[in-house]
């Protein structure tokens, strides 16, 4: 890898794109000086929101009109052409001419041209789409969120590994700690597959990171695991859960400091630590899923982000590549087998 990080950018996909997309490439590049951005979109809509005189090495514009759109299927976004903004995309990496890509587009179709164009690391058998999740001490990665309805004990022990790999690329000073999602903390809880599971991982001896054994849906944000493993029908309807619940802390939030004098009075009093609750519940920071499990590392940043957020997705790329993501899981996966 070289020390100028390149990054593929789908600039079409998602809420207020192009617009919020190069907004939060220009965010971040003022804090990332050696990084350069592919990116990959119409270049009639892209271009006056660079600066005037930008410097194409940095922001490399590659025009394309055809783009995937969020009504989509994932077999009509395949078959669309290969000249849509994501599929060049994917394929910029394909080619060794990107490190990481990311889009904030139509995940299924991220997830089947990701597949279509990227070979899967070896003894992998299935992806996970992993994601940061907030806990008391900093943020946890929960995978898998929604890929694969159905996993068997290997699958939940390559999420394992993969999941504890992506903690230490993005946390290299902590030490990764795997929990599986249960609906229980007892040994003889939960059903044979996550049983099998437990069991392997309880036995197995990684220096990659500590196995904790099982958690419960209200212990997640405990913060005393920090790699949080489950199948993608779980994962998905967790995360959905977790989204509704602080949207809705942070909406009671704001009318009970607007709805009376006291309440006014209250939040004069409280407003710092407020405002601390309401930044650790931001979803923009911690934007940023990871298709992982291909041997090539792709992010998929919320469609409905702003500018700020789909920066911070970025950030995210610049660690997985910084800290060698994919070597790392490959090293894992072969003290397993």
């Amino acid at each position: 890898m070289s020390e100028n990080i390149k990054i593929a950018v789908d600039a079409m996909g998602g809420e207020n794109s192009p617009k919020k997309v190069i907004e939060g490439i220009i965010v971040n590049h003022k804090e990332n000086s050696n990084i350069s951005y592919n990116i990959f979109g119409d270049l009639e809509k892209i271009e006056p929101l660079l600066p005037k005189n930008y410097n194409k090495k940095i922001f490399n514009i590659v025009n394309t009109k055809n783009k995937i759109l969020d009504t989509d299927s994932p077999l009509s976004a395949a078959k669309k052409g290969k000249d849509t903004s994501m599929w060049l995309t994917i394929q910029s990496v394909k080619n060794n001419e990107s490190d990481i890509a990311i889009s904030a587009g139509n995940t299924g179709a991220l997830f089947v041209i990701s597949k279509l164009n990227l070979k899967m690391i070896k003894n992998i058998d299935k992806p996970a789409l992993a994601a940061l999740w907030p806990n008391k001490k900093n943020f946890n990665i929960v995978l898998d969120l929604g890929l694969n309805i159905e996993c068997n004990e290997k699958n939940l022990i390559d999420f394992s590994i993969m999941g504890s790999s992506l903690f230490k690329s993005l946390y290299p000073n902590d030490n990764a700690t795997v929990a599986l999602l249960n609906i229980g903390s007892e040994e003889l809880k939960g059903n044979e597959v996550i049983k099998k599971a437990y069991q392997n991982l309880q036995k197995e001896v990684n220096k990659n990171f500590n196995f904790y054994g099982y958690i419960e849906g209200n212990h997640i944000m405990d913060g005393k695991a920090n790699v949080i493993v489950t199948d993608g029908f779980t994962g998905n309807i967790a995360l959905k859960t977790a989204e509704g619940t602080a949207d809705f802390i942070i909406k009671e939030f704001k009318e009970s400091m607007t709805s009376n004098f006291l309440g006014k009075v209250s939040s004069l009093i409280n407003i710092k630590n407020l405002n601390k609750i309401k930044k650790k519940l931001d979803p923009r920071l911690y934007n940023g899923a990871i298709l992982i499990g291909l041997d090539s590392p792709v992010v998929k940043s919320h469609g409905s982000t702003d500018h700020i957020g789909f920066s911070h997705s970025l950030n995210v790329c610049i660690k997985i590549v910084k800290n060698n993501l994919i070597q790392k899981i490959k090293d894992n996966i072969i003290k397993w087998e």
